[in-house]
């Protein structure tokens, strides 16, 4: 039996921005999970990973404004990572959400829980 479930951005079930720069990607499974990591170490373009899960009432708040700002950054790349469709790769998230910042393929930070001002501030320090 096939599974039409969606997921990613699509599956959460949030009305969420648009983005405009197609610098916003979802990771909806461990195999694209890795993909996107893999083409964030082999580049030079800074990127935020958000990891999230689609029950976590703290997540879906912060969703929308984290669409929203990758508005605001065109030059960083804006990942969703849901850990329940990455199990394997995301076994080191430990609360959600959480958002890992890489630079020069390396990640350079990481910030627990929401708050749209601490995080347009970390989004700003590392674009």
């Amino acid at each position: 039996m096939e599974n039409n479930a969606k997921k990613g951005l699509d599956g959460t079930g949030l009305e969420l921005p648009v983005n405009r720069h197609a610098n916003l990607k979802s990771a909806s499974s461990d195999q694209s999970h890795l993909q996107i990591l893999h083409d964030i170490k082999s580049s030079n373009t800074p990127a935020v990973i958000n990891y999230g899960a689609s029950w976590c009432r703290v997540c879906s708040q912060i969703l929308p404004a984290f669409c929203r700002l990758s508005n605001n950054f065109p030059e960083l790349s804006f990942v969703y990572a849901d850990i329940d469709e990455c199990p394997e790769t995301t076994q080191h998230i430990r609360y959600t959400p959480t958002f890992h910042f890489y630079r020069d393929g390396e990640r350079v930070d990481e910030m627990f829980g929401a708050g749209e001002e601490r995080l347009h501030d970390r989004l700003w320090l590392h674009s």
